[in-house]
């Protein structure tokens, strides 16, 4: 499952390491103003990359931007819809003219609708298809228009990809269809030395998964799912997602690697 947390200030990253590689390196980041988005900026950013942090809500992308103010690398905020294909233009020619080079593209944003398989709705099913599926393809599209040889996509699948549950009718056939895209662009991207991966979450500690925190019984569900009996933080996928635009992963295209405590077994 993935998401966004609430509003609220970002926290630095205090880990002093950094990729050799990443210093100077450019990325986009769609869903950047919160949760793993934000996380995602913030360990980017601590690391030399300089960051375009694209969110729908402006204001809230706007004061995450300012909240990494003197990192080793400098975030910019953009306004974005991600089930606008001009938009996501905008982010990679911002990343160019503003930098002088696009490197890592990590399509983050999405939506969870929740309803019973009788229950979706025509909007619920065309709205996960639009942000999850057309907002992953509209972002590698632009991406790949921009990078050259060695730069590295990611886009965010769930563990709901691989197993399916309750209620998630709409959020399930998204991320499997993101799963499954995720594979066709890695091999038509591969001409261009472009690697395509995924990282597939489980149950992370976000705005997202707040509902499952508010009601005991669906968080005591939820726990009983995952053998390593907890809930994943933001910085659990932030290090797979550094592994993955990383050099240590230039052989690797056309995966996704779940990052869910093991709940895809259960």
């Amino acid at each position: 499952m993935t998401g966004t947390a609430g509003p609220g200030r970002v926290q630095h990253d205090p880990m002093t390491a950094v990729y050799p590689e990443f210093p100077g390196k450019v990325a986009v980041i769609t869903g950047a103003a919160r949760g793993m988005g934000a996380r995602f900026a913030a360990g980017l950013a601590a690391r030399g990359v300089h960051v375009v942090g694209a969110d729908i809500d402006e204001a809230a992308m706007k004061a995450t931007a300012d909240d990494l103010a003197g990192q080793a690398g400098q975030v910019v905020a953009v306004h974005a819809d991600v089930t606008r294909a001009g938009d996501h233009e905008t982010l990679a020619r911002t990343a160019v003219e503003r930098f002088g080079r696009l490197d890592f593209w990590v399509n983050n944003a999405g939506i969870f609708p929740y309803a019973t398989a009788d229950e979706i709705s025509s909007e619920q099913i065309g709205a996960a298809l639009s942000v999850n599926v057309e907002g992953v393809l509209y972002g590698a599209q632009a991406a790949a228009r921009h990078m050259g040889p060695g730069g590295a996509i990611v886009n965010m699948s769930s563990v709901s990809a691989l197993r399916v549950r309750r209620g998630r009718g709409a959020y399930c056939a998204s991320k499997a269809a993101v799963a499954h895209l995720t594979e066709s662009l890695a091999v038509e991207f591969g001409d261009q030395g472009i690697r395509v991966n995924a990282l597939a979450p489980g149950y992370i500690d976000t705005e997202m998964t707040q509902w499952v925190k508010d009601d005991p019984a669906a968080l005591r569900h939820a726990l009983d799912a995952v053998p390593l009996h907890r809930l994943g933080s933001p910085e659990e996928v932030l290090g797979p997602l550094l592994f993955l635009l990383s050099d240590g992963a230039r052989y690797v295209t056309g995966h996704s690697i779940a990052v869910d405590g093991g709940s895809r077994h259960v």
